[in-house]
């Protein structure tokens, strides 16, 4: 393969980097798999995960596509509220340190969201919290998948659809060999990668461009981006935090860790993780400022992150960026492959078609489960039919809804079933209507205040009185 002129790094590189960390991963899955001898332990790492490794995995899974690709794109397009906005989603993780040590305490037996909400609100309410859950899952499956093959174009011009599947191949056979266990170990390695790549990039882009020469070119030819009252980045800022409020809240991906988490590590681990994440999208996003100054003007605004970092940092650079967002996405890919097939495995195999099934039996489905959803995945991905920041949004408009049916359902007896269902059902209608009529940028807040309007109202209006104890759900399972 010959190298393609006006990249950072040659096409052959590219894949050289993909194929040579595709196979360590790999490996260490297959590795870290051998341990897994019960369904309990492929999808929740035994529960027995200690306090370093849920911190790093809390972090590292956060630290998405959306962090190192969309954060810049946002930046790009709405300036200093761009990055700052999104470094405001660091309060999905660190608001949730008190609910998942609150998951822990009064669902021990537990393995995903949807055993919350079935326990808790019963059918309807549940068809609405999956049917919220698949969304946004393959909403960020396919960003992720996406996110993959704009890296690679972007850095060594290589087809985003070699990229696309490198990534979902890589992904799919580590989290397939691994499960949770897996997942969790490389995002401690993939967690320390991310850290000190996003600090060497800063550190090189600043010595490099300087902060005042960034600041001036911006100021002089791109003023509105400095602007703190633009008003669409303004509407963006406040949507973006109840959009990475409901993520975290609904996405078994966070309910499925706190499961597994140790004694009381689960609160610690999610506080330290949102913190250690908050400064990245302001490092990444910074990034963008430089775009104008470098004359860099790219085919998709999802794509200037890279493309900034490899043209001030040479093919040196480029690796390191190259290295950092695929760890990025690995991170995030594995931990949702995971966790998605969890919730196909439980709530709708287990609960709902084979609830005799043996152990084995739910293992074997399991790592289908997962392969399945690297197949669809990959398929949905094949178009490329949207940037990754208008994708991620639409999903805000499913995922805010469930904000306060989860939030009012940990902590108060009295919001019933039909109230939470009505609260997630008209939430997302509303938040879509938002999306298409006015904008990507308040879809989850549309979407949250009405959820809240019914739960208050169902607050108000219901005599409804839920007994704690029916949320810890003892399993049966035949040998």
């Amino acid at each position: 393969m010959t190298e393609t002129s006006g990249f950072a790094l040659s096409s052959s590189l590219g894949l050289t980097l993909v194929v040579v960390f595709g196979l360590a991963w790999v490996l260490f899955g297959w590795y870290l798999g051998r341990a897994n001898k019960t369904h309990e332990d492929f999808a929740l790492a035994g529960r027995n995960v200690g306090f370093a490794l849920a911190s790093a995995t809390a972090m590292a899974t956060w630290v998405t596509s959306n962090t190192t690709l969309v954060a810049p794109q946002l930046t790009y397009q709405f300036g200093i509220w761009g990055m700052v906005g999104y470094s405001f989603a660091a309060l999905g993780l660190i608001l949730f340190a008190p609910l998942a040590a609150r998951i822990k305490r009064l669902m021990p037996n537990g393995y995903t969201s949807g055993d919350f909400v079935r326990l808790r609100y019963g059918q309807a309410a549940w068809w609405a919290f999956i049917l919220i859950s698949v969304v946004y899952a393959f909403g960020w499956l396919v960003s992720l998948g996406m996110a993959g093959g704009i890296l690679l174009e972007a850095l060594s011009g290589l087809d985003y659809h070699i990229g696309m599947t490198s990534i979902l191949i890589i992904c799919v056979g580590y989290t397939l060999f691994g499960g949770l266990r897996a997942v969790i170990a490389t995002d401690f390695i993939q967690a320390l990668i991310i850290i000190v790549g996003v600090v060497l990039i800063a550190w090189f882009l600043i010595d490099t461009v300087s902060l005042e020469s960034i600041h001036s070119e911006v100021q002089s030819n791109h003023p509105q981006l400095l602007d703190l009252l633009f008003p669409a980045a303004i509407m963006f800022l406040f949507n973006n935090i109840f959009f990475g409020l409901g993520e975290i809240f609904h996405s078994n991906v966070w309910w499925s860790r706190a499961l597994a988490f140790k004694g009381k590590v689960a609160f610690k681990a999610y506080l330290l993780g949102g913190l250690l994440w908050l400064p990245i999208p302001i490092v990444t996003g910074f990034i963008a400022l430089a775009a104008p100054q470098l004359g860099i003007f790219p085919p998709s605004a999802d794509m200037v992150g890279p493309m900034v970092a490899a043209e001030v940092l040479g093919k040196v650079g480029a690796v390191v960026v190259f290295i950092v967002v695929f760890s990025a996405l690995a991170s995030s890919l594995d931990s949702l492959l995971a966790a998605t097939s969890d919730l196909v495995t439980r709530d709708i195999y287990n609960k709902k078609l084979k609830p005799k099934a043996s152990d084995k039996h739910l293992l074997r489905f399991n790592r289908y489960s997962i392969l399945g959803l690297g197949v669809l995945t990959w398929l949905l991905c094949l178009p490329q039919i949207a940037t990754l920041g208008a994708l991620l949004n639409f999903a805000g408009a499913f995922v805010a809804s469930t904000i306060f049916p989860i939030v009012l359902g940990l902590y108060h007896r009295r919001l019933s079933g039909k109230y939470a269902a009505a609260a997630m059902t008209l939430g997302t209608v509303t938040g879509l209507a938002g999306y298409f009529l006015i904008g990507f940028y308040v879809a989850a807040l549309l979407s949250c205040i009405v959820s809240a309007l019914i739960c208050g109202l169902g607050l108000v209006l219901s005599k409804h009185q839920f007994d704690w104890q029916q949320l810890d759900e003892q399993e049966e399972h035949s040998a």
